[in-house]
């Protein structure tokens, strides 16, 4: 035969001990409150990369802009030059001073003309009136990974390149 079982009696202290077993909201509080400045420290050193197709973005953006000062050379009947400055990882338009600036994870290449109309040419992409330009290749990579910008010295024109590592 079985055993009855005997009913337990639940006193005042059982009841003190079950309400003493979880967590107050102080304290929860508290420790939501620790993992988020642990967070703010942390995160921040995580080194970020920008993926792929941000830097074929950034590829697009630059193609983008060197259109358009060939375009505004050709209409405003005058030569316009976009300055590439590799090391500081910056683009400006000579037409509209509009200014591309990259990650520091992205590296930033430029193969420009060292002369352009039998002058120096400088570390700018000239667009000259008559449609033509100096030429020039703008390298956006990370990892040896990305895509180049290529302007074509006889039409002015900007195409993108995708470069794979070697």
């Amino acid at each position: 035969m079985r055993a009855a079982r005997e009913p337990q009696v639940t006193s005042r202290a059982g009841r003190a001990e079950d309400a003493a077993a979880g967590f107050t909201l102080l304290e929860v509080v508290c420790i939501l409150a620790i993992i988020g400045l642990l967070a703010a420290i942390v995160l921040p050193a995580i080194p970020r990369v920008t993926p792929l197709p941000r830097i074929e973005a950034y590829a697009m953006q630059t193609a983008a802009l060197l259109n358009a000062d060939h375009t505004a050379a050709q209409r405003q009947h005058r030569e316009i030059a976009t300055l590439v400055d590799a090391r500081s990882r910056i683009i400006r338009s000579g037409a509209t001073g509009e200014v591309l600036q990259f990650p520091a994870d992205v590296t930033v290449g430029a193969l420009l003309a060292e002369r352009c109309q039998d002058r120096a040419a400088g570390a700018a992409i000239h667009f000259l009136p008559s449609g033509m330009s100096c030429g020039g290749v703008v390298a956006l990579t990370r990892d040896g990974v990305g895509f180049q910008v290529r302007v074509n010295w006889l039409t002015g024109g900007a195409e993108i390149v995708p470069v794979e590592p070697r």
